[in-house]
């Protein structure tokens, strides 16, 4: 399988970023805390969060198993998750 080359974590924020504006078109990022529950910060319902992870499996090419899924909850764990998961080349 070929994973697409994202090797830096502003790369993968921008990513995440990307994809979130589809699920929730009026946040603002910039306001988001790092640190806070996502899924509650920007009001996403857990199917949009499925997809949201699905999404990130397909543009990153990091699969995500359902055991971390609750590992997942701030911007912050997910940069970290993606950024080990698929270190620099």
């Amino acid at each position: 399988m070929f994973a697409p080359p994202v090797v830096t974590r502003n790369q993968i924020k921008e990513t995440i970023f990307d994809l979130l504006s589809a699920i929730a078109p009026e946040a603002d990022f910039a306001r988001l805390d790092p640190n806070a529950d996502m899924r509650q910060a920007l009001d996403i319902d857990s199917f949009d969060f499925l997809n949201f992870l699905i999404g990130l499996d397909e543009a990153i090419g990091v699969e995500i198993p359902e055991a971390d899924y609750g590992k997942l909850v701030s911007l912050n764990d997910l940069l970290d998750y993606l950024f080990v998961h698929n270190p620099p080349v």
